[in-house]
């Protein structure tokens, strides 16, 4: 599955690995995406593009997102059965409740995937692309809101970190 070894936090549930989340055979991939859910760039339009028109057909009827918020789709021609849709924040110096509305993302996210039944969920790294989040402060409140909840959770089997690139695959390993 992954294009490098991964690398397993202690309890076995927690996986960072580098790779191309819309190839990944899981029950949810998440989506870092926009407040329009109509896509965007980065994972958001790599997302789109994979799941094919389906997707945004049924992104059109959900009203949008807000920042912290979790919606979720079916996975349409993606290999992941659903799509959970969260919308990180923008990064604007962090005084103004950054670190709260990324935790949301992850805690959101994991609570949708649980109600649904889910066991195996993928996420991106949200926020750290062009919303310009220090990828060192999100891995950390990534990992953290992760185990916080898996400390909680029996449902959830795996969660995967899935990391487009070598330096923020290198940034969160080093956190597990």
């Amino acid at each position: 599955m992954p294009d490098q070894p991964a690398k397993q936090g202690p309890d076995n549930r927690l996986e960072v690995v580098l790779g191309d989340i819309t190839r990944l055979d899981v029950d949810a991939i998440v989506n870092a995406a926009n407040e329009s859910l109509l896509g965007g760039g980065g994972v958001d339009g790599a997302i789109h593009r994979a799941a094919g028109p389906g997707l945004l057909a049924e992104c059109r009827t959900l009203g949008g997102c807000k920042t912290g918020q979790a919606r979720i789709t079916a996975g349409y021609n993606l290999p992941a059965r659903h799509v959970i849709h969260t919308v990180g924040p923008v990064w604007r110096g962090g005084g103004h409740g950054e670190a709260e509305l990324l935790a949301s993302c992850y805690r959101n996210s994991l609570e949708l995937a649980v109600a649904h039944h889910l066991r195996t969920i993928a996420f991106p790294a949200i926020s750290c692309g062009v919303y310009g989040y220090p990828l060192q402060e999100a891995a950390q409140i990534a990992v953290n809101e992760v185990r916080s909840f898996l400390a909680h959770d029996r449902l959830l089997r795996k969660v995967y970190l899935v990391c487009y690139d070598q330096k923020t695959y290198d940034t969160y390993a080093r956190l597990l």
